[in-house]
């Protein structure tokens, strides 16, 4: 049986191609038309391969790397081997993902699981949809009533595009994944399973049963967002939830109704942001943070993972802990703990 290639190759790329992708200097001695064919870590890279390199952990595994290249910062590009080309540059790590995307073009983004161009035998596009020129629709996919689809975006295998849904140019929606009551902007990625625009958890509580509020609210989605799969974005309940540009979110994230997410922010996985709560610009919640209704975390602000926020985090402060408070707040009470349990075993154990 022969091995699957999942993300085939572009085709070679020249070290002057490199460079100039990763912001790297090329050696003037070097070649610049001498050929990449594949990217891998250091210690398994050959002599058609690129490597990069920007911790020092492994600066043993670069030492002793084949690679034909190295994306190197300028702290470590000494102790590059002779037989590697060292291209410095002050981003390694962001020059590979670059030089990544152009060699594997289709990992970058949700395609078509059929091969598909245009509409697919086997979906359902309501006749009042509209889809511009080059969109691309899989077996299975729903398309509803009066939704607008834009140009080049892909649809894949599965999914279910709601009435009055709007998506822009140049998107992705995996399999599986449904997009209701919501605007999305342009080159948004949505993965597989992810639900957007369902209605959130609201209720009118009380001891003759919990009424049901209807959630009346939309998503709004701006440009290039990418939601990670089986994530859930509430629509709103009197307002939109909203997601600011650029914002990257995880998988199995969940984010409630009315919360707003301002650009750029991070979020990664099994974070749970409760309705109301707003995220300024720039944002950082660690994997499994956990927010209470109707906060607000100001601009750049980091919570540390597995935290629990419940009350409102000022700009550009970093927290953590639960439940969170500051970040050196935290560190002493956990040393405090620590001492305190140290001497009453060594008080318990001298009994």
């Amino acid at each position: 049986m022969s091995e699957p290639v999942f993300f085939p190759l572009s085709g070679p790329v020249s070290l002057s191609e490199i460079a100039a992708l990763a912001g790297a200097t090329l050696p003037p001695e070097v070649d610049g038309e001498a050929v990449i064919r594949a990217a891998s870590p250091l210690e398994s890279a050959g002599p058609d391969d690129l490597a990069y390199m920007d911790n020092a952990k492994y600066g043993d595994a670069l030492a002793a790397t084949r690679a034909r290249a190295c994306l190197v910062s300028p702290r470590f590009s000494a102790r590059v081997p002779a037989g590697t080309v060292a291209l410095v540059t002050p981003q390694p790590y962001r020059g590979f993902a670059k030089v990544l995307a152009r060699l594997f073009p289709s990992a970058a983004r949700p395609t078509s699981l059929f091969g598909a161009t245009g509409i697919s035998p086997g979906s359902f596009v309501h006749p009042t949809a509209r889809l511009e020129p080059g969109v691309v629709v899989d077996p299975g996919v729903v398309i509803g009533p009066e939704a607008e689809i834009g140009a080049e975006t892909v649809l894949a295998a599965g999914c279910v595009v709601g009435p009055g849904v709007r998506i822009g140019r140049g998107c992705a929606v995996g399999p599986g994944a449904s997009v209701l009551h919501a605007f999305l902007g342009n080159r948004v990625i949505v993965h597989g399973g992810a639900r957007i625009g369902q209605d959130g958890f609201g209720f009118a509580m009380g001891p003759g049963g919990h009424l049901k509020v209807p959630q009346v609210g939309r998503v709004i989605i701006q440009d290039d967002v990418e939601i990670g799969a089986n994530t859930t974005i509430d629509r709103g309940a009197s307002r939109d939830t909203v997601v600011g540009e650029g914002t990257k979110i995880d998988n199995l994230v969940q984010i409630a109704h009315n919360v707003v997410i301002g650009r750029h922010c991070v979020i990664v996985a099994q974070v749970g942001i409760s309705g109301s709560t707003t995220l300024e610009d720039y944002v950082v919640l660690g994997g499994q943070v956990g927010v209470v209704g109707h906060l607000r975390i100001g601009m750049g602000a980091q919570i540390a993972g597995s935290s629990n926020v419940n009350k409102d985090v000022p700009a550009g402060s970093r927290w953590g802990g639960t439940p969170a408070k500051p970040v050196r707040e935290w560190f002493r009470e956990m040393t405090t703990l620590k001492h305190l349990a140290a001497r009453a075993r060594d008080e318990g154990g001298e009994g």
